[in-house]
C-alpha cells in the first residue's frame, strides 16, 4: 500500500509513503470526522490511498489572496 499526498489547488505531487507498516491509525486518518475523511482521502482501487493537502506554495498564495477560495479551482 501507498500513500500519496498531492495538493489539492495544484496538483503537484507532494510526497508519498510506501510500506506495510503504513496504518490509517498511525497517519491520524482517525482523527478526522466522517465529512474530513471523504473530502481529504481517496481510495484507489489498486489499494492505494490518495490525501488532498495544500501544499506550501498554494498555501502562501492563498494567505496573501484569500479571495482566490471563491474561485473552483484558483491555483491550477
Amino acid at each position: 500500500m501507498a500513500v500519496n499526498y498531492i495538493c489539492r489547488h495544484c496538483r503537484t505531487e507532494i510526497g508519498s509513503i510506501r510500506g506495510d507498516q503504513v496504518s490509517e491509525f498511525r497517519l491520524g486518518f482517525h482523527f478526522l470526522t466522517p465529512e474530513e475523511r471523504s473530502d481529504i482521502i481517496a481510495y484507489n482501487p489498486n489499494g492505494d490511498v490518495t490525501v488532498r493537502v495544500v501544499c506550501d506554495y498554494c498555501r502562501e498564495a492563498l494567505d496573501a489572496n484569500p479571495e482566490l477560495l471563491l474561485i473552483p479551482s484558483p491555483l491550477q
